[in-house]
């Protein structure tokens, strides 16, 4: 749903000249110092862009889920490093407290989060509890007017940056399944957190994930979201629900421009007196790269339009997130063929987005996951 599609459009208008002038221009340098420098990110803040899902009232531009689909096809055409400096604090970092916190919470909290002056983490993954998250082994054992928080969660983005996790712990030790699981909102300077070394991964450069420790950490009662336990699972798929329609519009975004590139190198590039772009089996590469990605690019706005109207769209989100992120995939994966032996050096930039897109396929619930989702809802709705 857009609300008003002029506004909208110069939003989106002046977010495209951002991304070209400024973003693009920074790649190499993001990729090179492992860093975005703070005069970006100043910027960053000052057009909105971490508090696109905030409502008004706290401070945000309180974006529908269409319209925040069309901003990330804007942020697509860049780095993947640039979007997830803001993306956990719009999404998985601040919907938990959106979605089930209460009044006092939101007050606190979401308009820090929309300025950015706090960037929120989501601390779900542990070494032991990945895909399934019900698994998970950080406890919160209540003690007074505190929780005392004990684990390890593992490749939590913006960990080293966060100023607030949204902490999922089991607060009920004999209660093994999703139900003795609650969520939390842990302020990063409360004693008993620590924060690992940086990984270093494949891609995504700029992007910085870490562990982040709980020692015998008190966490006052208060920062339990909503006041309840034993809904921290349903909170985290809830926020992972609307997180994986977010991932696919960026996915979209991604293959729009390493197909752009692509395409322009096939023009450019002059084999046997000819473009490549002239010959029929580098048109192929092409033309299945443009239907995958306007099939992906339709998908991910019905399923984003569908969720405006209050449907339950967990089949479509998965259904969006694995046929997007694995499309992104296979683009990337033919935008390196038609560069040829270019496409495998690191200044022509190809390469970089090759690594960088592997992420897709496993963050916010891997393609099997996504696939078991869609499955077992499909058995489901059949019963019913």
């Amino acid at each position: 749903m857009i609300r008003d599609p002029e506004t909208l459009d110069a939003f989106l208008s002046s977010l495209n000249r951002f991304v070209r002038e400024r973003l693009v221009p920074a790649e190499e340098l993001v990729a090179e110092t492992d860093a975005i420098p703070e005069d970006i990110v100043r910027e960053m803040k000052q057009i909105g862009l971490f508090g696109l899902t905030v409502p008004e009232e706290y401070g945000g531009l309180g974006l529908t889920m269409e319209e925040e689909v069309m901003v990330m096809l804007e942020m697509g055409q860049t780095s993947p490093c640039f979007r997830s400096l803001f993306g956990t604090t719009v999404g998985i970092g601040s919907q938990g407290i959106l979605m089930d916190g209460t009044e006092d919470q939101k007050a606190k909290y979401l308009p820090l989060l929309a300025t950015g002056e706090l960037i929120a983490s989501f601390a779900l993954t542990e070494p032991e509890a990945g895909s399934d998250a019900a698994s998970l082994r950080t406890t919160a054992i209540r003690d007074g007017d505190h929780y005392v928080v004990n684990g390890t969660k593992r490749y939590i983005t913006n960990s080293p940056h966060a100023g607030i996790f949204t902490l999922m712990a089991r607060t009920d030790p004999n209660n093994k399944g999703a139900g003795g699981v609650s969520a939390f909102i842990v302020e990063r300077n409360t004693p008993g957190i620590s924060i690992g070394k940086i990984d270093k991964k494949m891609g995504q450069r700029g992007a910085h994930t870490a562990d982040v420790i709980f020692e015998n950490c008190r966490v006052p009662a208060s920062q339990l979201i909503g006041h309840k336990e034993g809904q921290g699972f349903k909170t985290a798929m809830k926020v992972l629900e609307k997180g994986r329609i977010h991932i696919a519009a960026i996915c979209v975004g991604v293959a729009e421009r390493m197909l752009r590139d692509a395409l322009r190198y096939s023009i450019e590039r002059k084999q046997f007196g000819k473009s490549i772009a002239d010959f029929q089996l580098v048109q192929a590469l092409l033309a299945d790269s443009q239907a995958e990605v306007y099939a992906a690019r339709c998908m991910v706005i019905d399923a984003a339009r569908k969720r405006d109207d209050g449907r339950n769209v967990s089949t479509e989100a998965s259904c969006c997130k694995m046929f997007a992120s694995e499309m992104c995939g296979r683009v990337a994966d033919r935008a390196v063929q038609i560069f040829g032996g270019a496409g495998y050096l690191a200044e022509y930039g190809i390469e970089r987005f090759y690594r960088d897109v592997r992420l897709f396929r496993l963050y916010e619930g891997t393609t099997q996951i996504q696939q078991i989702v869609i499955a077992r809802n499909m058995v489901r709705d059949f019963a019913e």
